[in-house]
């Protein structure tokens, strides 16, 4: 039998047209903290990570051809959850950011024993802001939960 590994962490790498903006975006909406950023010649940055607490995102910017050759015209995007203590304070933090253009829902109970709210980014890339408050879930019938056994 193998030696399970022995996982360090987990890092989104997220893709970017114009990453200088996108760092900027990130660290004045949502709060998070730039550990390093590489600029080309021209002081654009080209990839940069950003930290949530103790998790960290790599972003990068890549250009049009990059897209093409993957058939797509732009970033695709994803969805990234960020597990905060606060969901409410973290809601009033992006919409004063967002100023009057704060088009946000605000965070909602849900069954599953979490307060929530999203947001997209300006590359499109969703972020679900996500604070736990139940250990319990509330599920539909005939629905059950199934945790793995060590």
């Amino acid at each position: 039998m193998s030696e399970q590994p022995r996982y360090l962490g987990l890092s989104p790498y997220l893709y970017y047209t114009d990453a200088t903006e996108a760092l900027e975006w990130l660290v004045r909406v949502f709060g998070f903290t730039e550990r390093v950023r590489y600029v080309d010649g021209e002081g654009q940055v080209f990839q940069a990570t950003v930290a949530a607490g103790d998790a960290e995102i790599v972003l990068t910017g890549v250009g049009a051809d990059y897209w093409a050759g993957k058939g797509v015209d732009h970033p695709v995007g994803q969805l990234n959850v960020v597990y905060v203590e606060n969901a409410d304070a973290q809601y009033e933090r992006v919409c004063a950011a967002l100023g009057e253009g704060c088009d946000v829902s605000p965070p909602q109970n849900q069954p599953y024993g979490a307060r929530v709210f999203s947001v997209a980014d300006i590359g499109g890339n969703s972020w679900t802001f996500w604070q736990h408050i139940s250990d319990t879930a509330d599920l539909p019938s005939g629905w059950q939960e199934i945790r793995a056994t060590d």
